[in-house]
């Protein structure tokens, strides 16, 4: 069955381009603030989304997205909330995948069967749960693909060759190469290891590899954008939405143009990376 992101890839691999992945916290700081970026994602370059599901104790998260998800948290927004975004982004835009990343807690809680129905009627592509190993495929992966949703798992520097193959089975949509160890946001990926980390993993699929943690200009983004067939981008999306927050929990601008304005320059980064090669 071709998802939306399926689809999208081969565009963009026609097009000769990697993709935009952008993801930003669901309800930071509100349902209305946090939709209004969503919706503006699209239109400022962005080709896939990841909509962040708050968690009151997450693990692989760096200081941004742990201090996003609980102003979420402090806002009142919920799982249930944040399938009613993807709903209500559906209304205006029924092409741009939406990827729902998190941890298995919250989905677990609002139950499983029923969580795949509505995420489905939502208009999710795809998952990435990053606390459910290949040995759990059954808690929520293969219930996930028979439903028509993508399960996307995360490889790592330090994911070798007799593992990958495990983590890669039932695998789909795409693979989401951590480049580096570590938290989210903690450090600047090593840009010059990408291309051989992302050959390795193509010589065991045939899926695309995306490329996160750590990106944050539309120079890594260029550069990173090379070897990868998409390029992620998640701290810098948060930290645009924190910087025009004050102390006292007030915006002093608009956080849905400080992203647009983020994600165009990024845009422009990843749409130059191989028009070099191609000279």
């Amino acid at each position: 069955m071709s998802t939306r992101i399926d689809r999208k890839f081969e565009t963009l691999k026609a097009e000769g381009r990697p993709a935009l992945v952008t993801y930003f916290m669901g309800g930071d700081p509100d349902y209305d603030t946090s939709l209004a970026i969503m919706t503006g994602l699209p239109g400022a370059g962005a080709d896939i989304i990841e909509l962040g599901m708050p968690f009151s104790d997450p693990m692989a998260d760096g200081p941004a997205i742990q201090a996003a998800g609980l102003r979420a948290l402090r806002g009142g927004q919920t799982l249930a909330k944040t399938l009613a975004m993807a709903r209500a982004f559906r209304e205006q835009d029924d092409d741009t995948p939406i990827v729902l990343m998190g941890y298995y807690n919250p989905i677990y809680i609002y139950g499983v069967e029923r969580f795949l129905a509505d995420a489905g009627a939502a208009g999710i592509d795809g998952l990435i749960v990053v606390d459910l190993p290949p040995e759990m495929d059954e808690e929520l992966c293969l219930p996930a693909l028979k439903a028509g949703i993508n399960f996307i798992r995360l490889a790592t520097p330090t994911t070798d060759d007799k593992r990958l193959p495990t983590v890669l089975n039932n695998t789909s949509g795409f693979v989401y190469y951590v480049s580096m160890t570590g938290i989210t946001g903690s450090a600047l990926p090593d840009t010059t290891k990408v291309g051989g980390a992302v050959e390795r993993i193509k010589s065991h699929t045939d899926l695309p590899v995306c490329v996160g943690f750590g990106v944050k200009t539309a120079e890594q983004a260029r550069i990173i954008g090379g070897p990868a067939d998409g390029v992620v981008v998640g701290t810098a999306i948060v930290n645009a939405v924190a910087n025009v927050i004050d102390a006292d929990g007030r915006m002093t601008a608009d956080p849905a143009e400080a992203v647009a304005t983020l994600v165009r320059g990024l845009a422009e980064g990843v749409r130059s990376a191989r028009l070099a090669a191609a000279e």
